[in-house]
């Protein structure tokens, strides 16, 4: 039988509500608007076979986002914890799967998405700017661990240097894929490509399935927004709104950028290039459009690693104020508004994976290869706990719930379900360093399952110790 949990986060050190919803909208957008909308869409093009089909993939994608966040949306209010997703499966599951999260999370979800980002960062950082005596991957490396040790530097100097810097940096992303849209508007007359599309064809549904599988990696990461909950002003009310604006903003810009490339190059351009928005630029502005794309590929990236630091080092933090061996995680710097010392082994493990990675070669897709199968696994139990507590915890007041339950939770665990499937499937034949990148994931889920066996003694008292 599941342990009893105490209500959520009745600490005077603990987190405080002090972001607003625009802030609490930047982190969202700026998580999930990465480099998958520069590197996706040529790819979605050429499975699609077919312009309609192409734009009602993007169209699917934003509907099961936006019953994802729906879904997250009522958890987030139900129980706003800066553990996220680590609280409701604790509630759900117990303790034992919870801590697994937080172990998975701490060594392969976040961290991998943190070294993944900034090896996005360095390789494009490095096409605008080498440095010099390093080859290509040399550069993107120094690149990649410069980006993760500053932005840890400002997270450090507490939350409102965290959400101005992120303010700034979503700003920055968005002006730049208006950059993409406008360059499509101001294409001279004729030499637009999307009249030069070839006959429509209907994508069988195997490939239009696996179109689907790269919509939703550019559409990923707005769940974090469950680990702000606790700290979002008016947080019951606010949630929900900075969940569902944050999808219907990615979406319009997402469908605005997908025909802007469309438009500039064609379906078969579009499905035939390396490099859709270079091309893009290239077409609109010569020879210094690939440059303005590298730098605002770089930019997008530096954005999705400041929210995902922002967001991973809660949970570490909730592992700290639940067990005794993990204490000294739970430190939360009452005037910084930060988890200092999550925030310091976070930067440690990312500036570890990067290295990993670098070795392994081929850094962000090794990364991939590295995070997916454990991302979907818990994305999927987080669904379906959305189930199991209103079975178990039917009198717990919920200011939001999901519309049309069961029907929309059960379409989103259904989705993550295929997802998971899918990156199951595409990871076994891979290998990282040698090795089959599936089983380097099962072994670290293996390692966590010890830690659960060694770390068995929750904390008597939930207050973490004050720095």
């Amino acid at each position: 039988m599941t342990e009893p949990t105490r209500p959520a986060d009745p600490r005077p050190h603990g987190p405080g509500e002090v972001l607003r919803l625009r802030e609490a909208i930047a982190i969202i957008v700026g998580v999930v608007i990465g480099a998958g909308i520069f590197k996706s869409p040529s790819l979605v093009a050429g499975m699609a076979g077919d312009v309609t089909w192409m734009f009602a993939a993007w169209v699917l994608g934003g509907l099961a986002s936006l019953i994802g966040a729906l879904c997250y949306a009522e958890l987030a209010t139900a129980y706003p914890h800066a553990g996220g997703d680590y609280h409701y499966l604790q509630r759900a599951y117990g303790r034992p799967v919870s801590l697994l999260f937080g172990w998975a999370r701490l060594s392969v979800i976040t961290t991998g998405s943190i070294a993944l980002l900034a090896f996005v960062f360095g390789d494009y950082m490095t096409a605008v700017l080498p440095l010099a005596g390093l080859s290509p991957t040399g550069s993107s490396a120094v690149y990649a661990a410069l980006s993760v040790l500053v932005l840890t530097h400002i997270h450090l100097r507490g939350v409102r240097a965290m959400s101005s810097t992120q303010l700034g940096l979503t700003a920055l992303e968005i002006l730049g894929l208006m950059l993409i849209i406008g360059a499509a508007v101001a294409l001279p007359d004729g030499s637009a490509g999307a009249g030069t599309a070839a006959p429509a064809a209907t994508p069988s549904p195997a490939m239009f399935g696996l179109a689907m599988v790269f919509v939703l990696l550019a559409y990923g990461g707005w769940n974090e927004a469950a680990y702000i909950s606790a700290e979002v002003r008016d947080k019951r009310r606010n949630t929900a709104r900075a969940l569902v604006l944050s999808i219907l903003i990615i979406t319009g810009l997402y469908l605005a950028v997908v025909w802007a490339y469309w438009q500039g190059l064609g379906l078969n351009g579009m499905a035939t290039s390396n490099a859709v928005a270079a091309d893009l630029l290239r077409v609109s502005f010569g020879p210094v459009g690939e440059w303005l794309i590298s730098l605002m590929v770089a930019v997008a990236a530096l954005t999705s690693i400041n929210a995902t630091m922002i967001v991973g080092a809660r949970t570490s933090y909730a592992l700290g104020c639940d067990w005794s061996a993990l204490r000294w995680l739970a430190h939360w710097d009452a005037q910084r508004g930060a988890p200092l010392q999550a925030l310091r082994l976070q930067c440690v493990l990312a500036l570890a994976l990067v290295a990993i990675g670098t070795w392994a070669g081929g850094g962000f897709k090794a990364m991939v290869e590295f995070t997916a199968p454990v991302f979907w696994l818990f994305f999927l139990l987080s669904g379906i706990s959305l189930i199991v507590l209103r079975i178990r915890e039917p009198h717990v007041e919920r200011p939001f719930k999901v519309p049309l339950y069961p029907l929309l939770p059960a379409l989103f665990c259904l989705v993550c379900g295929y997802m998971l499937w899918s990156s199951l499937s595409y990871v076994n034949s891979q290998t990282l360093g040698g090795w089959n990148a599936a089983w380097i994931s099962v072994a670290v889920l293996a390692i966590g399952a010890l830690l659960v066996v060694l770390v068995r003694k929750p904390n008597v008292s939930m207050a973490p110790a004050a720095e």
